[in-house]
């Protein structure tokens, strides 16, 4: 079987509701990819929704044998990838179509391995609120030890780059991890300004609590071997940019 350019993995728990549009937005990008749909021991209609889509040859399904969390799945998904990429998409967010296209023309462009994209938030029912949080064209490691930038549902890098740099570490957060890894070996990320990426908000997920959310980002820096000041630095930076970020966004 002929080689995909871009390998789109899923991690889906619980999301029947949403995980058709997911699934949808990428069956629209236009390019030569496949789906792999990563089963995270779902309680409700996730799997039979997602295998609904069968007579799509590129979407695959798979169900891991025990509840593994979104870090795991996703390192799954990326084992089994095929594309010279790999993209990531959450189950409750989608995208625009086009959006591939845009990323890997940028990637060729610069040159870099990691591309991410502005997003658009959504309300946890999933109407649009109009609110965009951009991103820089030109990201670099010291730029994301600011502040978190690269949304994970936005991001598109090279497969054998992932291969190296897995997410790790649930008690925090593990995506930020791989990206700052990523950057600080790799060099600067891409960004592709426009809010091709759709985010719902929810208040259920990984980083719905504040203080939760304080905690594992706290935990990022010192898992990335910072001492305790130099952590603590990192922190307040990111702690003032999030107040930044989502001032105003309306919650409900």
């Amino acid at each position: 079987m002929e080689k995909p350019l871009v390998s789109v993995v899923i991690p889906a728990y619980n999301c029947a509701a949403t995980i058709g549009r997911a699934i949808g937005s990428v069956l629209e990008q236009g390019v030569d990819l496949e789906i792999l749909v990563i089963d995270d021991c779902s309680g409700d209609d996730t799997a039979r929704v997602a295998e609904s889509y069968g007579d799509h040859p590129e979407v695959f399904c798979y169900r891991n044998e025990k509840n593994e969390g979104a870090a795991k799945s996703r390192n799954r998904g990326v084992q089994l990838a095929r594309g010279r990429y790999v993209a990531f998409l959450d189950a409750d967010d989608w995208w625009e179509s086009g959006k591939l296209k845009k990323q890997l023309a940028m990637l060729e462009r610069t040159g870099c391995v990691l591309c991410c994209t502005a997003r658009e938030l959504a309300r946890p029912n999933g109407a649009l609120t109009g609110r965009v949080i951009p991103v820089q064209e030109h990201i670099t490691y010291r730029m994301l030890l600011r502040h978190n930038c690269i949304n994970c549902s936005s991001v598109l890098v090279c497969t054998d780059v992932m291969h190296r740099f897995p997410m790790e570490h649930e008690d925090a957060h593990e995506d930020y991890i791989a990206w700052l890894r990523i950057l600080r070996e790799c060099g600067a990320a891409c960004g592709v300004n426009e809010p091709l990426l759709k985010y719902q908000l929810s208040s259920t997920g990984k980083s719905g609590s504040k203080l939760r959310s304080a905690k594992m980002t706290f935990r990022v820096y010192r898992y990335m071997g910072f001492g305790f000041l130099k952590s603590a630095l990192c922190f307040v930076s990111y702690a003032v940019h999030g107040i930044l970020k989502y001032r105003g966004i309306p919650r409900g």
